[in-house]
């Protein structure tokens, strides 16, 4: 197989492709509760507000793209399965490589807390369509896991981000789950016609949650 290049994995038996890291992401819509089935499927999850930072309300956040767009850009917030609801960023900074978001409304420490692990989302529509060889990690979601030998490993249940690492949650035919560091090395490539994604686990995962 072909390995992946520093954007992203290859496909191994058509065209290049890689997996889409976001690189704009604007807002629209009305502001205010959008009900959650009414916004089932249309929303991307960018980022997820973590711990606070200082007691002025500023937020840290794990942000899933590669260019944190958040001034003056309205943005959704969801807690758990709730509805998502439209946010505004008021200010955004950097520290320590990570973003810090002060959004409107929230000007304490005690504020910012009661939103760590809420999820910001920006609408499908608004972001950019992915190349020919790109795609979003949400629509590999549900797609069958292959070995570069073309043996099925599971199914892509769902995507976390743990200390700034993207770990693909991978349901195994038995149901155990293996987690899956997604790092470009270790995709080979994925068919969106399939749907398939193959990938090439660093030695002794497999041992570790199979076994």
């Amino acid at each position: 197989h072909r390995q992946a290049g520093t954007h992203g994995p290859r496909h191994a038996h058509h065209s290049e492709r890689r997996i889409h890291q976001v690189q704009e992401a604007y807002c629209s819509g009305n502001s205010g509760v959008a009900p959650a089935d009414s916004m089932a499927g249309t929303m991307i999850h960018m980022g997820t507000l973590a711990r606070p930072h200082g007691i002025k309300g500023e937020i840290c956040i794990d942000w899933h793209a590669d260019s944190p767009l958040l001034l003056d850009v309205p943005l959704w917030l969801q807690a758990g399965n709730g509805a998502p609801r439209r946010v505004r960023a008021m200010a955004c900074r950097w520290h320590k490589g990570r973003p810090l978001l002060l959004l409107e409304g929230v000007a304490d420490r005690t504020a910012a807390e009661a939103l760590r692990g809420c999820k910001l989302l920006v609408p499908r529509e608004s972001l950019p369509e992915p190349e020919e060889d790109e795609a979003y990690v949400e629509d590999l979601l549900g797609c069958d896991v292959l070995l570069p030998d073309g043996r099925r490993l599971g199914r892509l249940d769902h995507v976390e981000y743990p200390a700034d690492q993207e770990i693909w949650v991978i349901a195994a035919q038995d149901e155990r789950e293996i987690l899956f560091p997604a790092q470009p090395c270790f995709i080979v490539g994925f068919d969106l016609d399939a749907p398939s994604v193959t990938i090439d686990p660093p030695e002794g995962l497999l041992e570790i949650y199979l076994s």
